[in-house]
């Protein structure tokens, strides 16, 4: 269980006085995108804060605005909540539900005075909406309760245009919080609703229906981000003018900025819909289901969550913290194999033509359980051409004519050669092997500067490889359309793998030796994608 210490937990048990008072809070997303990073924090937020109670906690979806909502972003958000970690059991809900429920009680504010019908348009509202001197203006204020009330029935009964009238909370038209300037509870749309089809045209807008959603399903705390306090006096509003027992209280958190990223679903889509990404699952993307298909483990976002913390401060995560935090995650789950993404072939020359070796190799030295497995080595080889150099360095350490490195797990070799073709490209390096040196054996403890990795090119597979960059230039994308990296995607087609790895399964991540963190792709099964390299980039 992750330990969510914070103010939130304070003030929910200065607030909580009553005797067995259970915590009841709730994950309320539009079904208009999918998840991303930001909303993992608010999952994981009103998820533990419930089960630090001994609560409950409900998934819920605000689905009140037709014109983007679906039925694919309502199975993605059932499943990313899943997959991080959490259960909702059977306390799963549709704020469409409760339509004839936020009508009757909008029918009640009128009858109370609290709420009348405006024919001004939003054109005309912004420009009566007042500044800090000078009060919001309605021509419509003082309509009777009667004339109301038939109004917003002929609203519901699809007698006027889209947005020619809206309801309004009759609050205060002077009030220095704008929110409280008679906001609009009501507004006419005939979009089709993918949950209630045609029954409805005229839909609540969120600030007055959230509230409302709460009080229906005995939610004790609304935990929201920080874009909602100055929202808050409303939410407070509706709860205390409606005939509800129930009052629940909203206490905000800041949200989740991160690094190279942008968190809005709505800023999302348009990198989906412009094809600058292959869709929401793109690993780039700071969605759930990205960072899913880049190899990030539930474990890896939940520890990210609890480690960032819970404050009312706004500040911005560097990326690099979230790719700690998989590190750490992987670094005992992760098997290790080996692969080679720029392939060249390594001949051992005094290797016999025919023979093919089984060699002993641990699938992961930080965890014993994990146990051991058998390797072929043979005398033709794969090797990454990086760790060859024909005029080295004094620092290179690895493969040049005459210097001796070790193949992991395997043998010592010596370099005695190469060859190029007619574009000066290297095709294949000569080496000689020392039998003695076989490692795990007595002879095995040659000093040797370097050890590299390989593959056997007898029982090879090959596959393709997705390197991932940032897909913003900047760490905070203004004009996030226009701050594409073009270099965000690698793509190696030719990599030799380990055998083994034609058998790998999604959702299971791999540490591939000397370069970092894979994992198979979503939709391939011959793609792997790099999740993170094995060491933080300075």
């Amino acid at each position: 269980m992750i330990e969510m210490n914070n103010f939130i937990q304070d003030l929910i048990k200065e607030n909580n006085l009553e005797v067995n008072k259970k915590i009841h809070t709730r994950f309320p997303p539009e079904p208009n995108g999918y998840l991303h990073i930001g909303h993992a924090k608010a999952i994981c937020i009103n998820f533990e804060i419930a089960k630090k109670f001994g609560g409950v906690c409900n998934l819920r979806m605000d689905d009140t605005n037709p014109t983007k909502e679906n039925f694919e972003y309502v199975e993605n958000i059932k499943k990313d909540v899943k997959w991080l970690g959490y259960d909702w059991e059977d306390r799963f809900y549709y704020a469409s539900d409760y339509f004839e429920k936020m009508f009757e009680i909008a029918c009640d504010l009128i009858k109370k005075n609290l709420a009348y019908v405006c024919g001004l348009s939003s054109e005309e509202m912004k420009k009566n909406r007042g500044n800090l001197t000078d009060p919001a203006v309605s021509p419509f204020r003082d309509r009777s309760i009667n004339e109301n009330l038939d109004l917003f029935n002929r609203m519901k009964n699809g007698e006027f245009s889209d947005g020619s009238m809206t309801l309004r909370a009759k609050i205060n038209l002077n009030s220095g919080n704008f929110n409280l300037r008679d906001p609009v509870l009501y507004r006419i749309d005939r979009s089709y609703h993918y949950r209630t089809g045609n029954k409805w045209c005229i839909y609540p807008m969120y600030d007055y229906a959230h509230p409302i959603e709460d009080i229906l399903e005995n939610i004790t705390h609304s935990l929201c981000s920080l874009e909602f306090e100055n929202h808050r006096p409303l939410y407070d509003w509706v709860v205390n003018n409606i005939n509800l027992e129930s009052k629940p209280k909203q206490i905000e958190f800041a949200r989740l900025n991160l690094e190279y990223t942008v968190m809005s679903k709505r800023k999302l889509k348009l990198l989906v819909d412009n094809n600058l990404v292959s869709g929401w699952d793109d690993p780039r993307m700071p969605t759930i289901s990205g960072l899913r298909n880049r190899g990030y483990t539930p474990e890896a976002i939940r520890n990210f969550c609890e480690k960032i913390g819970v404050s009312k401060s706004v500040s911005t995560v560097e990326y690099s913290f979230l790719e700690h935090c998989l590190r750490e995650d992987l670094n005992l789950k992760a098997q290790r194999v080996m692969a080679v993404l720029n392939p060249v072939k390594l001949v051992i020359t005094n290797y016999p033509e025919d023979k093919v070796e089984k060699l002993e190799i641990k699938n992961n030295p930080n965890n014993i359980l994990d146990g051991k497995r058998k390797i072929s080595f043979s005398k033709e080889l794969y090797i990454e051409k990086d760790d060859f150099s024909e005029s080295p360095s004094k620092k290179f350490y690895r493969l040049f004519e005459n210097n001796l490195v070790r193949l992991k797990s395997a043998y010592v070799i010596k370099c005695v050669g190469f060859k190029k073709d007619n574009n000066n490209d290297l095709r294949e390096i000569y080496a000689e092997y020392l039998p003695e040196t076989k490692s795990g054996s007595e002879s095995s403890n040659i000093k040797v500067k370097s050890t590299i990795h390989w593959v056997d090119s007898k029982t090879a597979i090959t596959r393709e490889i997705r390197l991932y960059n940032n897909l913003f230039l900047s760490a905070v994308p203004e004009n996030f359309l226009g701050n594409i990296n073009k270099n965000s995607l690698e793509i190696l087609k030719n990599c030799k793998l380990e055998k083994c790895l034609a058998n790998a399964k999604y959702g299971k991540s791999y540490q591939f030796m000397r370069t970092g963190y894979f994992c198979l792709d979503s939709k391939n099964n011959y793609v792997f994608n790099k999740a993170v390299s094995l060491k933080q980039k300075f």
